[in-house]
């Protein structure tokens, strides 16, 4: 008989009896995820985690007695290392709030549904699950427990997501408020994750050449892993770097400026129409692709809000295939942890017109899928570890520097 595996234990903390509810029944709803307990504040749940043993602590930020932030300064001096993912709400001061949250070792953050919560919280149900999933298995995996894999997951997000979909062509305002049950998602104990592929074979059009620009395509775990990559990138590093991290509009100049903050190298929110200078880093805004363009005085940063690609915009796919375009063997494409496969394709188009590129390993990787199928599909020349991921970039930099 297969063994039933564990589940994801989720702790929800939020001063709105509303939102604990509405969040506590998506966590209940999903196969392999439970809710282990619900606090209203900072100082309840410091309680409760002794006696919960959670895998993931989903944070609002504004509570009585104990904020978000209270919370974060007292969990770190208490040496407390279960991932927090922060409830943050669309303003300009939550988004500084928030980037002062992962500054204080939050791994990532959802965006609150604003207006009427009850029809909207659908909205980030896919996040909700994702980063549960993403940051809780990790820790779970850690810990010794046998939780399903992310593929999994991802798989009951899409069965939610095509319900609501046929709901909303119905213009039925129940698509709002659709979750599929755990009585609809194959039991995880029969779950068959997919097949490992066979890695496809890329020959290159040319040899790699000097390195003339850097792009980084990442998403899930991201926030955290660039802050681990930039604070010890090289100093003397020449190239740009133009970094696409899956983020909602309204969070990534907050983002950019905290990295600024850590880094050897000026970071900054992309802006349109700028030039791309040596020794920059460039984070594409939220709600917009990022593309470079060649002009005759040089290559310019292009920000578009055309469709998304792959159900992002930014979409690393779509900065991945301008640098091919333009550098083709003299650039360095990246790609690092985060669920799905954007960038994935087009780093291989990248690999095949001669650039160097790079993958995260699994090991140390919050979720393998991008870096994963990215390997599969020929773009990957070296996985690299998050801990030697700026040391491998600043070499291939400097061994490949224009002359």
């Amino acid at each position: 008989m297969l063994k039933k595996p564990d589940e994801i234990s989720v702790l929800i903390c939020d001063d709105s009896a509303l939102m604990r509810n509405l969040i506590g029944k998506i966590v209940d709803e999903t196969e392999g995820l439970k809710v282990v307990g619900k606090a209203e504040n900072g100082q309840v749940l410091l309680d409760m985690i002794q006696t919960t043993s959670p895998d993931v602590i989903l944070l609002d930020i504004e509570m009585p007695v104990m904020n978000g932030i209270e919370f974060l300064k007292k969990r770190k001096e208490l040496n407390i290392d279960v991932p927090v993912v922060i409830l943050s709400s669309i303003t300009t001061e939550g988004a500084a709030v928030t980037i002062q949250c992962l500054e204080l070792g939050a791994s990532d953050f959802i965006t609150k549904p604003g207006g009427s919560v009850t029809l909207k919280i659908a909205d980030v149900t896919k996040d909700i699950i994702e980063f549960i999933a993403s940051y809780g298995g990790a820790y779970a995996l850690i810990k010794g427990k046998n939780v399903p894999v992310s593929e999994f997951f991802t798989h009951q997000i899409k069965l939610k997501e095509a319900e609501r979909f046929v709901l909303k062509k119905k213009s039925e305002e129940a698509a709002k408020l659709v979750a599929i049950t755990k009585s609809d998602a194959l039991p995880a104990s029969l779950w068959a994750a997919p097949k490992k592929k066979e890695t496809i074979v890329i020959t290159p059009l040319r040899e790699p050449g000097k390195i003339e620009l850097i792009a980084i395509g990442i998403s899930t775990g991201g926030p955290n892993a660039l802050r681990e990559v930039f604070k010890d990138i090289d100093p003397n590093l020449k190239q740009p770097i133009l970094v696409v991290q899956h983020m909602p509009a309204g969070f990534t100049a907050e983002f950019a400026a905290s990295l600024n903050n850590l880094c050897p190298l000026s970071v900054s929110e992309a802006k349109d129409g700028e030039p791309i200078l040596g020794g920059h880093v460039y984070i594409a805004p939220g709600g917009y692709h990022m593309l470079v363009e060649k002009r005759i005085f040089g290559n310019f940063i292009k920000l578009s809000q055309e469709n998304q690609q792959n159900g992002h915009r930014p979409s690393v796919d779509v900065l991945f295939n301008s640098v091919a375009k333009i550098y083709q063997n003299k650039a360095l494409g990246v790609i690092m942890t985060g669920m799905g496969k954007d960038g994935a394709a087009q780093l291989a188009e990248m690999r095949k017109q001669g650039a160097w590129t790079l993958g995260q390993d699994q090991e140390s990787s919050i979720v393998y899928g991008m870096p994963r199928v990215a390997l599969e599909l020929g773009g990957v020349q070296k996985q690299v570890s998050l801990k030697d991921m700026a040391k491998e970039i600043s070499t291939l930099a400097k061994e490949n520097l224009p002359e």
